[in-house]
């Protein structure tokens, strides 16, 4: 494979028997970072022709997808990007049909098909409100990937039931596929397929492979010839190399760049001067630092030596830059400003001047409620910048949580973080490993399942209800559960204490958060922040959880005492007897 996806291209568009053209296509091939991050972009739109504006509106569609498209964060995936975009489109048009004098006549608004393709890694991301059409030909077979959203009345009769700008909100048909070398994509209006055959279009692309641009003339010529009334558009795209779907953009970075040795105090490095070590591992090594041409103190983080020829640890480590400079949150750690050449592997963030949670949690081994929720929420708040870039973090627990001098609530360390946008460029690298630390990873992770939100939410839940109890709310089970039947069985450990003053409607709202199964969990974070605060009737059904739950040991103690007893009491009334 290739390290670069290359493709093919010819299209063509015709205002046919018509006045005007109201087709608009485009397709838009990015320099090599958003082409390995973004993909590729194509487009085609067909205007209405009882709307005398419609051309307006197919090419605004188009432009707008193609540029607004590269302009969406790289984090996200393909599908969330480009439907963004398609719904701020949408409602652009309809909004501008409302305001024009055809409010009350949708048929002659701002109102288009659209159908998309992004070509992404070797996956193609198919995008289709309306009539026009996208085909695969792969082989010697033509296969029709998009749905038609025309509705019959009879057989000369027909009306469009969905398209860009008819309703303030629209329905985005929306598949993905993986591709092959030399896989043929054709995106075509109604004016062109309505009106040459499967046989005729393969045998077109057959004859002249390498001029694609004059099969799509001939293409339309025949439509022409055959007796087409409307616009004729045709874009045709041949994939010509795929990329390696294990090399991302991440790996391409550290293999361009040495290992840093194990630095000493007072060294000068790569315009850094080391304070001092303030951790140490087997995994890296991190170093209270100050920038020389700044004066500016900084935390610098270097791979170990010994991992170095794992490429999985290093495409982690770099991660975190990644994802720290993507992120704007006052509760998430954030990376410093590159201001010269870096040659060598580490990263640079900003020092927080305090303590990690884990010391925390030592100092205040019995802290109030109300320290405990403003904590969570800060964390919470942190969480929610990851989840609206469709990120998650995967890893947090109490270590990886920084409380500075301000109180202010920090989440650092991304090296687990799972970033959808990233997995969609190179999809090998999504081996579903568990990243986490094992007593805060939520249970799905033990099934092979990926995990969303609710997993980070799970973490949330679990480092919350050790800082009331200072416990995990299902001991070290969890890890050992690695069947759903396991799961089933695992039991909560209430929060509540005689000699601490828990309200059972928070304990409820952990119960609820850290539950085995993520779809009994809650929906949002948000949902689980005011949970902490406000009594929620549904978690208090009950005064006190039985005594089996509380305390299952004594329990069975109790039962296996009054069994006994009983035992005894029968024996002696036999002996009497």
């Amino acid at each position: 494979m290739s390290s670069e996806l290359k493709i093919s291209v010819g299209q063509h568009s015709d205002k046919g028997r018509k006045e005007i053209n109201q087709d608009f296509h485009g397709i838009c091939i990015p320099a090599e970072t958003q082409l390995r991050s973004k993909g590729i972009a194509i487009a085609l739109a067909d205007g209405i022709s009882s709307s005398d504006v419609s051309q307006i509106a197919s090419a605004s569609a188009v432009k707008a997808f193609l540029e607004d498209y590269y302009c969406t964060s790289e984090a996200w995936s393909v599908k969330t990007s480009a439907q963004r975009v398609l719904t701020a489109t949408n409602s652009w048009l309809h909004s501008q049909t409302q305001r024009s004098e055809h409010r009350y006549e949708k048929d002659k608004g701002y109102v288009c098909t659209l159908s998309a393709l992004v070509i992404k890694s070797t996956t193609a991301h198919i995008f289709h409100v309306g009539d026009s059409r996208i085909y695969r030909l792969r082989g010697k077979k033509l296969e029709q990937l998009t749905h038609d959203h025309r509705i019959y009345i009879s057989g000369e009769q027909s009306y469009l039931g969905r398209a860009l700008g008819i309703n303030p909100q629209v329905e985005i048909d929306y598949q993905s596929d993986q591709i092959e070398k030399g896989d043929i994509f054709l995106l075509a209006t109604d004016g062109v397929y309505e009106h040459v055959d499967a046989a005729a279009i393969i045998e077109a692309i057959e004859s002249d492979p390498d001029h694609l641009d004059e099969v799509t003339r001939r293409i339309v010529a025949a439509a022409y010839e055959n007796g087409s009334a409307d616009n004729l558009t045709l874009q045709i795209v041949r994939i010509d190399e795929l990329p390696n779907a294990e090399v991302g953009e991440i790996h391409q970075q550290f293999a361009k760049l040495p290992l840093p040795p194990l630095l000493d105090a007072r060294a000068v490095f790569d315009g850094y001067r080391i304070v001092r070590e303030v951790h140490g591992s087997s995994r890296s090594h991190i170093y209270l630092a100050v920038d020389i041409e700044t004066d500016a103190t900084v935390i610098l983080k270097t791979p170990s030596i010994d991992l170095g020829g794992n490429p999985d640890y290093l495409e982690r480590f770099l991660m975190e830059e990644w994802v720290a400079r993507r992120i704007n949150s006052a509760h998430v750690l954030k990376p410093c400003s590159l201001t010269r050449q870096r040659n060598f592997l580490y990263v640079v963030t900003e020092y927080i001047e305090g303590q990690t949670l884990t010391q925390w949690m030592i100092d205040n081994p019995r802290p109030d409620l109300e320290a405990v929720r403003d904590i969570v929420e800060q964390i919470a708040k942190g969480l929610r910048a990851f989840h609206r870039l469709e990120m998650l973090h995967q890893d947090l627990r109490p270590e990886n949580i920084m409380i500075d001098a301000t109180g202010t609530v920090k989440i650092i360390d991304f090296g687990s973080t799972r970033v959808t946008g990233v997995i969609e460029s190179a999809p090998a690298a999504d081996r579903g490993d568990i990243l986490g630390t094992v007593q805060f990873t939520a249970p799905e992770y033990f099934l092979g399942d990926n995990g969303t939100s609710r997993s980070d939410l799970f973490s949330l839940g679990v480092i919350a209800y050790q800082m009331l109890c200072g416990k995990l709310p299902y001991g070290a089970e969890v890890a050992r559960a690695r069947t759903k039947a396991a799961q089933k069985k695992l039991r909560y450990r209430p929060v509540l204490d005689d000699d601490r003053e828990i309200p059972v409607w928070v304990d409820g709202a952990l119960r609820k958060a850290v539950h085995p199964d993520p779809y009994k969990r809650y929906a949002e974070l948000s949902e689980f922040i005011f949970d902490l605060r406000h009594p929620n009737v549904d978690l208090m059904d009950r005064s006190r959880p039985p005594l089996i739950e509380q305390h299952p040991e004594a329990f069975w103690k109790g039962v296996s005492l009054v069994l006994a007893i009983i035992i005894v009491l029968i024996g002696l009334h036999s002996a009497v007897r």
